[in-house]
């Protein structure tokens, strides 16, 4: 009796099983929404997994100037891909590029995609406006996902009819390089999009990690409190920035220390980030203000890309 018990369980269990996975979506048409380098990255790395990929941006001339740098960035990866086969190379650029299609209209082309991720502008009002109108267009199918850093992701859902349909997916700047995405399940996100989800990013060569939607998800929740606990040693005159770079990069092993990480992601994402939490929890002391960066932002000294922030760049 405990065999055929056994039998019965193992039985059970395997259909069970199969009849889960059997209802996982399979992404084969995605569209990614804003062309910036988030966005760009997203589209190369799914294009050159067999995906079909249209890129929407507001105007043709950001497009092609995104699809520019897509090609650029093809021929990188190809090199080292291929090092041995030119030809080879050339052959998986022009493929890739010839499954990444543009469009400047949205509503548009979402009635036939698979899964929607967007990547524009870190605004809420923004997003939801944009959602909000997705979803009148989209497939019941559809599933929908923001690659937001720092907003929360109940709170972009919220703007659709479906939230069970809808999940962050937080890609790592550069897409083609970072290997890590984090899939965030709202309390109303379905297992099976979330399964869905999970297995795309494994399709796309990343290495997905799950967490749930809280503040900065998992890498920027413990990476920004870090930046500014680094940023309130230097103000209390503890150490000299210099110093607290050498000691993190000898001491701790890290590539980077923590004021050339801050100029490398921008004073201003920093900001915004840190903004953000504390208007959600104003008593938490991680999340308080630096007044040496608000005045380098005040400043226009956002880090590198405008050749200076906590250092000067040529």
């Amino acid at each position: 009796m405990a065999f055929v018990t056994r039998q019965f369980v193992r039985s059970v269990s395997s259909s069970s099983t199969a009849s889960a996975s059997a209802k996982k979506i399979v992404f084969k048409h995605v569209t990614v929404i804003g062309s910036g380098l988030m966005g760009a990255g997203i589209a190369q790395v799914a294009a050159a997994t067999g995906h079909t990929v249209v890129l929407v941006d507001q105007t043709e001339d950001i497009l092609a100037k995104s699809k520019k740098g897509i090609e650029e960035s093809l021929k990188k990866v190809a090199k080292k891909k291929f090092a041995e086969n030119p030809k080879a190379t050339d052959e998986f650029v022009q493929k890739t590029l010839s499954s990444i299609s543009t469009s400047t209209d949205a509503a548009s082309v979402v009635h036939s995609t698979d899964l929607v991720v967007e990547a524009i502008v870190e605004n809420l009002k923004v997003k939801n406006e944009l959602f909000a109108r997705l979803d009148k267009f989209a497939a019941e199918h559809t599933i929908f996902a923001s690659n937001t850093s720092s907003l929360q992701i109940t709170s972009i859902a919220n703007a659709t009819s479906r939230q069970d349909r809808f999940a962050g997916l937080h890609f790592f700047n550069p897409v083609p390089v970072m290997k890590l995405v984090e899939v965030i399940k709202t309390p109303m996100t379905s297992q099976k999009t979330f399964e869905s989800l999970m297995d795309f990013s494994k399709a796309l060569g990343k290495h997905p990690v799950s967490c749930k939607d809280t503040p900065g998800f998992i890498v920027n929740r413990l990476l920004v409190p870090y930046l500014m606990e680094a940023i309130r040693l230097y103000e209390r005159g503890d150490a000299s920035k210099e110093d607290i770079d050498t000691a993190m990069k000898l001491g701790a092993g890290y590539p980077m220390g923590p004021f050339e990480l801050v100029d490398y992601v921008g004073l201003d994402t920093t900001k915004f980030i840190l903004d953000g939490w504390q208007e959600m929890d104003v008593k938490n002391p991680l999340f308080q203000p630096s007044p040496t960066m608000n005045k380098l932002v005040a400043e226009k000294k956002l880090g590198k890309k405008t050749g200076e922030g906590f250092y000067k760049y040529k």
